[in-house]
């Protein structure tokens, strides 16, 4: 009883999602290295995911949700956003750099919250928590202007990414209070099955992606495969994740996970930052700490805010 417990608890998705996000930067690095076909991965990654879960299904190990029309045009969007996204993601770095997206994507918890209190039925953050949020964006500003690159451009790219990013986050909350599913992985289903087939028309008349799947090498193969796995389990925890946590406190997770993809960076990639830059990100790190999650508004006034990660 205790262990599934902790098995549907707010730490160990978290902590499964953290991890994963952490190991699939490291994974999707050495998968495009070996295999330059970074279009070919994110489908791989989409499809495989969708045949991971199944085959479980298959072997009777879970029981996703089956195909329906009502459930597919609920998700659809869901599938939009989330291509939307990773394109303007794509075309805000051509245009600017690593930390000044960074500084933008660390503000969007501050728009989150306020519409997780609009439309979502939460409250607003209390003063403790607004600090936090904005001790969290100074601290990535901090950090920004100790890179010499630092740059202000690209902002219409930054822009719609911002919108964009904001409403995915709103959004997939919606669905996840409102389209009664059997089970995750039913969500895990339909979203990467309807991400994953405008896909194969980013990577069919890429004679170059084509050329690399032709030469595939084992250890791409491996490389590959490896990323598929962490994928799906990305996938998986973070809808959970999302289905425990409010909109605002799944984004700022999504940030600390940021930082320490940037801390992985350092120490793997010899990217070295100053002290104070370290300082910057250890302080976002411990603004990040003390957010409060804010409670349903239709819950009894007087009540304790919960944790980022209630028991």
């Amino acid at each position: 009883m205790g262990e599934n417990s902790f098995l549907t608890s707010s730490p160990f998705a978290v902590g499964g999602y953290m991890l994963c996000s952490a190991t699939l930067l490291i994974s999707n690095k050495i998968a495009v290295y070996v295999l330059p076909a970074p279009s070919f991965i994110l489908f791989a990654q989409l499809i495989g995911t969708v045949l991971v879960v199944k085959g479980a299904a298959g072997l009777g190990y879970i029981q996703p949700d089956k195909l329906e029309w009502s459930k597919a045009k609920a998700f659809f969007p869901v599938a939009l956003i989330f291509l939307s996204t990773i394109f303007m993601n794509i075309k805000s770095l051509q245009y600017a750099n690593v930390e000044t997206f960074m500084v933008f994507r660390f503000s969007t918890p501050i728009c989150i919250s306020v519409a997780d209190y609009l439309f979502l039925g939460r409250q607003l953050p209390s003063q403790r928590s607004w600090l936090s949020l904005l001790a969290l964006l100074g601290g990535a500003v901090g950090y920004a202007m100790t890179d010499s690159h630092f740059q202000v451009q690209g902002y219409f790219f930054c822009a719609l990414w911002y919108l964009i990013f904001c409403m995915d986050q709103i959004y997939l909350k919606h669905i996840i209070n409102t389209v009664e599913m059997q089970s995750n992985w039913g969500r895990v289903y339909y979203s990467n099955l309807l991400a994953a087939m405008p896909l194969i028309f980013t990577f069919a008349g890429d004679s170059s992606e084509i050329e690399a799947l032709r030469n595939m090498t084992f250890n791409g193969f491996v490389a590959l495969s490896v990323s598929v796995f962490l994928g799906a389990a990305m996938s998986y925890f973070a809808w959970t994740a999302r289905s425990l946590l409010s909109a605002t406190s799944f984004t700022i997770v999504g940030n600390v996970c940021k930082l320490l993809t940037i801390m992985i960076n350092m120490f793997l990639w010899n990217k070295h930052a100053s002290p104070f830059g370290i300082a910057c990100l250890l302080f976002c790190l411990t603004a990040a700490y003390f957010y409060k999650q804010a409670p349903m508004r239709k819950e009894l006034d007087g009540k304790d805010e919960e944790a980022l990660l209630p028991k």
